[in-house]
């Protein structure tokens, strides 16, 4: 009895001559730098596809590992250079077959997909993957890529569902572990506490202090400045992840101090969402826009150890909102006489 051939040896004479001239692309993808280091196997399979190359026919110096991409999110372009350099590559005839673990990872948008099926088309370049070797320029590959591909959008599509669900489960139970504003630590097993540096508490009741009394971020902040008075952050990566660092103050930190509900005791979660229209490729935290606080998704108080009392936090955002309501007039009123002028001399 004859074994069956192995999918990748059913070649079903779809590589010719003159694919075997052009590159075989290996394309090698995890989508971050933690699944590349917990993945490894994953990694090595995508690596080992080069020997499947060469058994496909292939010369090993034909043979193009694009790598670029290992630890990059799938979910913008820019962001993904090594998938760049692919469509590059098979848009300038340099290519005659395209090798993945899976070839619905190459890409994670149906634009992206279809795009490179297209070019792939025109070109005359093949893909393959362990189930077999496609020509999307036949009809019937070409069906089975886009399914292939459309599948692959709603899996990730789930994937992310179940963990926003889990996600926002977890926080409405107060035990997400979000970012930390300063003046604050999380021990091991998870429990939030007051920083046990002695300088950064009394720093942050500084801080709230010195607004009671100034009543505006940039009298605090000159305060700060004028007293050589710098501010105690806790790194959140790197080698000295949690190590205490002094910095500098600056109004955007004091403004972000004197704004947030932690420090009254409160965890909150949801208190921005992402605009995709403002997002810029490749830096996955641009484009954030700030939710009313009527649409915030979780506000729980009395979870956080508190510096300040709810009513002091309240009076707070209310003196802030008060102090930008008057700049916002105090500017009206000095560019009215320009702005009037102007209008007077467009009808002159």
């Amino acid at each position: 009895m004859t074994t069956p051939a192995a999918p990748w040896n059913r070649v079903e004479g779809k590589i010719q001559p003159w694919h075997l001239d052009r590159l075989a692309v290996v394309y090698v993808r995890q989508s971050t730098p933690q699944q590349v280091i917990d993945h490894g196997e994953s990694t090595r399979l995508q690596y080992g596809l080069r020997q499947r190359a060469v058994e496909l026919g292939w010369d090993a110096s034909r043979v193009l590992m694009i790598d670029e991409d290992l630890g990059h999110s799938a979910s913008g372009l820019v962001a993904r250079p090594g998938f760049q350099r692919l469509v590059s590559e098979v848009g300038l005839d340099h290519v005659g077959l395209v090798l993945g673990v899976e070839m619905s990872r190459l890409a994670r948008s149906g634009r992206e997909w279809h795009q490179l099926l297209e070019l792939c088309a025109l070109a005359g370049a093949l893909l393959a993957d362990p189930d077999g070797i496609y020509d999307p320029a036949e009809h019937n590959d070409r069906m089975l890529l886009g399914l292939k591909g459309t599948i692959s959008e709603a899996e990730l599509h789930l994937i992310k569902q179940r963990m926003w669900n889990g996600r926002i489960a977890k926080a409405r139970r107060g035990e997400l572990a979000v970012p930390l504003p300063i003046g604050y630590v999380r021990l091991p097993d998870g429990q939030v506490v007051k920083d046990p540096d002695e300088q950064v508490q009394t720093l942050v009741k500084l801080v709230f202090g010195l607004f009671d009394e100034l009543a505006t971020i940039n009298a605090v902040l000159r305060f700060l400045v004028d007293h050589g008075i710098e501010i105690g952050v806790r790194a959140r990566s790197g080698l000295g992840k949690g190590q205490l660092e002094w910095r500098r103050p600056s109004r955007i930190v004091i403004q972000n101090m004197l704004r947030h509900p932690a420090y009254a005791g409160v965890f909150v979660y949801g208190r921005s969402r992402t605009d995709p229209r403002r997002r810029l490729a490749g830096r996955p935290f641009t484009g954030r826009v700030r939710r009313p606080r009527e649409e915030w998704l979780v506000y729980l108080p009395g979870v956080l150890p508190a510096y300040i009392d709810l009513d002091r936090h309240e009076r707070t955002l209310a003196r802030i909102e008060a102090n930008r309501a008057r700049s916002l007039s105090m500017g009206a009123v000095r560019d009215g006489p320009a702005l009037l002028a102007g209008v007077m001399s467009a009808y002159k």
